[in-house]
């Protein structure tokens, strides 16, 4: 039986549309916890949460 819980972010039918304002805000925290400079804001929903487990790593917050 596969394991269909968890998609890749560019398999996501959604993963196109823009990023949510709660994804934005969230990599701004990451950002500034990684001593990062901040996203650009034209973000997909894919694109920020793939930078959003990056930004986790840099930040030591990984789960």
């Amino acid at each position: 039986m596969a394991d269909n819980t968890q998609k890749a972010p560019k398999d996501w039918t959604s993963g196109d549309d823009p990023m949510t304002g709660a994804q934005q805000s969230y990599l701004k925290t990451l950002a500034e916890q990684a001593h990062e400079s901040p996203p650009e804001d034209d973000l997909t929903k894919a694109e920020a949460s793939e930078l959003i487990d990056k930004m986790r790593q840099k930040a030591g917050l990984e789960d």
